[in-house]
């Protein structure tokens, strides 16, 4: 039997997600929920950054995602005693009986998304449940593995998607008209809230809907990866069989999905451009971030194209020799995969014209807010490489062929705020 009670032979064919008793602030120990919360541990990449939310309150989770120390043995020990001491404290506390949690992100400019937060049975990609539609760099993957271990805890849920529009949501919608678990409204505009689903009758009316679907991972691919690692490493029955997700239907709450970019360290806008003669078309353009990339989105619906910026400009890289990308794309996957912006740049500009490997962290840093990546690329003399975003429909069509895209390809939104439930593996 696995830890959800269930034979290897009985599990259901698609999606099995469990209840699990959650780990939550007592908000009458925090400053307030908005303070201890944090964007996933992969969108915190700036310094400033991270210390503005050590500092927005003492017991943030971000001193989890991302303890500060000298060394990866000792970053991970120190997690593991900051979440022993706040449940020890009573910072955090377990919820009393397992739920399924509803959760609810809501924005001023009309983004509304709800999905459920549960424990997800973990497949291999070959089981075609849970797809993934991006490679990982296998040092990051090792990296949430040892947090993970020396926590014994999932600290943040990683966001899926698909398209059911059934009893499941029908639940979460039914939910979300009660008085919830907590609401707060973070710094950057949105607003949460949670809700527990308890009743077993509603648990097995959405466990037996979902056992009808697949899904995409839409964000976190590195600790899907992580998770089937973890699992590997354990005898079954264990409750690392089980990883905590949140699951959106994106037939009734479409999520939005943007560009991950590039930042190029040590490496001036000048080298990248003198590169291109002659293989790119390069025009400079003296105008706004959001100008600029009016003009990347034209060019994209063209086919390929760039924003490289960091030297107080933007260059619009577009229309690629064929010749070239004919000699630097491999030819044995789908058109759909060979013409993708992340496809290009990769096989043909990083690695056939710029040498620079894409998983050396000293070379290339991937960041998701682009106003960012164009700041920390002027203020440090590299480059940035802007891209326009990839359709879902294509990212989904990809993924159940089996076809994974480049790494840090897209980014799914708006992604669960970390913080605002957790789960220890011990209950």
């Amino acid at each position: 039997m696995n830890s959800a009670g269930h034979s290897e032979a009985t599990a259901p064919r698609g999606l099995e997600l469990t209840p699990f008793r959650g780990l939550r602030y007592d908000p009458d120990r925090v400053g307030s929920l908005a303070a201890v919360t944090s964007p996933p541990y992969d969108v915190v990449v700036r310094p400033d950054g991270l210390h503005h939310l050590q500092d927005a309150d003492p017991y943030n989770i971000v001193r989890l995602i991302l303890p500060q120390a000298t060394t990866p043995a000792a970053r991970n020990e120190q997690a593991a005693a900051t979440l022993r001491g706040w449940l020890s404290e009573g910072v955090l506390t377990a919820d009393p009986e397992p739920a399924l949690y509803v959760y609810e992100q809501r924005h001023a400019d009309g983004m509304l998304q709800r999905g459920l937060i549960g424990t997800l049975r973990v497949s291999e990609p070959s089981e075609g449940i849970v797809l993934p539609h991006e490679d990982v760099m296998p040092h990051i993957v090792e990296d949430r593995a040892a947090l993970m271990r020396a926590t014994h805890a999932n600290l943040e849920p990683l966001l899926l998607t698909y398209r059911g529009n059934g009893t499941a949501a029908e639940i979460v919608d039914s939910a979300a008209e009660r008085p919830p678990l907590l609401s707060t409204t973070t710094e950057d505009g949105y607003s949460h809230r949670l809700w527990a689903i308890t009743d077993p009758a509603e648990t097995a009316r959405v466990r037996t809907d979902l056992a009808r679907h697949q899904a995409l991972i839409a964000d976190g691919h590195h600790r899907w990866a992580t998770y089937l690692r973890l699992r590997a490493e354990h005898p079954s029955p264990s409750p690392w069989e089980h990883g905590l997700v949140l699951l959106v239907d994106t037939a009734r709450y479409p999520l939005r999905v943007r560009a991950i970019h590039r930042l190029l360290h040590g490496f001036p806008v000048a080298d990248a451009l003198a590169a291109l003669d002659g293989r790119f078309r390069v025009r400079r353009l003296d105008v706004p971030l959001a100008e600029a990339l009016d003009a990347l989105s034209n060019a994209a619906c063209a086919g390929n194209g760039f924003l490289l910026a960091g030297d107080g400009a933007f260059h619009l890289v577009d229309r690629p020799d064929p010749a070239l990308l004919d000699r630097t794309i491999p030819a044995d996957f789908p058109e759909a995969w060979r013409t993708l912006d992340a496809t290009v740049l990769h096989a043909t500009l990083l690695d056939h014209i710029w040498h620079i490997p894409e998983d050396d962290p000293a070379r290339i840093a991937y960041i998701h807010d682009t106003a960012a990546t164009v700041r920390k690329a002027e203020r440090d003399g590299g480059t940035a490489v802007l891209l326009h975003p990839v359709r879902e429909e294509v990212v989904r069509d990809l993924a159940r062929q089996g076809v994974t895209m480049p790494r840090k390809s897209t980014s799914f939104g708006p992604k669960p705020a970390s913080g605002l439930v957790l789960r220890a593996l011990d209950l």
